[in-house]
């Protein structure tokens, strides 16, 4: 008997738990968690600026992954409604290799097609204090060799042949990032307005 009223009130607290859990639950499908952003998540080339926009535009078509030749377009899952099923690219996996296919097969204005030396998707930075040629560490220059833009984009220091320079035409697409080598990864693509050196605080 003891057993008996002991199993109903397990299977009582369990129902409760349940339940009460359900709240909690739908709570997180209606609404789940914002993906934090990071330094190296960039929108596809083309994209309009405003980010706000963009979503608005963007259809969730899934039509500029299909076609991205790299696969380096992935699409928000778990961001919200406004970016839901929106396209990005995380550049410390795989960098643009600036095809523009996505551009032409966009069906909204949320991409636009144009050559590659106008995309701006960000600047690539990089951090001279954890970059093997800025630190007397070694030779490297996988960063310059990988760059689709080549001189227009990055190039190596006057005074040092082997020292990565991060110049004005350099449109974001993350290559230099997805190739560096260094496990602190002391390069990355920013918004063009943080410049292309870190500034370290004395």
């Amino acid at each position: 008997m003891q057993r008996r009223s002991f199993l109903q009130k397990l299977i009582y607290s369990a129902s409760a738990l349940a339940a009460g859990s359900v709240p909690y639950g739908l709570a997180y499908m209606m609404a789940p968690p914002v993906m934090a952003e990071s330094r190296n998540i960039v929108l596809p080339p083309g994209a309009l600026k405003d980010p706000d926009e963009f979503n608005k535009a963007c259809i969730g078509c899934g039509l500029c992954g299909e076609v991205c030749p790299p696969r380096c377009i992935r699409f928000h899952k778990m961001s919200g409604k406004h970016k839901l099923n929106t396209p990005y690219i995380d550049v410390a996996e795989k960098g643009c290799i600036l095809c523009n296919k996505c551009m032409e097969i966009c069906p909204t204005e949320a991409l636009t097609e144009m050559p590659r030396e106008k995309i701006d998707m960000g600047i690539a930075q990089i951090d001279r204090a954890a970059c093997y040629p800025w630190v007397d560490k070694g030779i490297c220059g996988a960063c310059v060799l990988i760059c689709p833009l080549a001189e227009k984009a990055i190039g190596f220091d006057f005074a040092n042949i082997y020292r990565p320079v991060v110049k004005e035409g350099c449109v974001g697409c993350g290559l230099c990032v997805e190739v560096c080598p260094h496990p602190s990864q002391p390069i990355w693509v920013v918004e063009r307005s943080q410049g292309t050196i870190v500034k370290h605080r004395v």
